[in-house]
């Protein structure tokens, strides 16, 4: 789920998403965020994406990404998630 760049000195290059990593986990985390887009909380988060010209496959997979930040630091912290504070970032 990560974004692979093409740059050089002057020229920017094309970006597009990688496949690297556990086929697995992307697909879990794919289908968390398809999930995830269906509650008021992202919801919005996802529709500005697509308000901004992303794809569809692209805008969810920033909100896949964003899950599993969040996730991870959920895990990190020893804390509940709390979807005001979510919201609010």
């Amino acid at each position: 789920l990560d974004v692979r760049v093409r740059d050089s000195g002057t020229q920017r290059g094309r970006r597009k998403l990688t496949k690297q990593g556990d086929p697995e986990v992307r697909r879990l985390l794919y289908n968390a965020a398809m999930a995830a887009i269906r509650q008021p909380a992202w919801q919005a988060t996802y529709q500005g994406y697509l308000v901004r010209g992303l794809k569809k496959t692209q805008a969810l997979v920033i909100v896949a990404r964003k899950l599993a930040r969040i996730a991870f630091s959920l895990m990190k912290h020893e804390v509940d998630y709390c979807p005001k504070n979510a919201v609010a970032a």
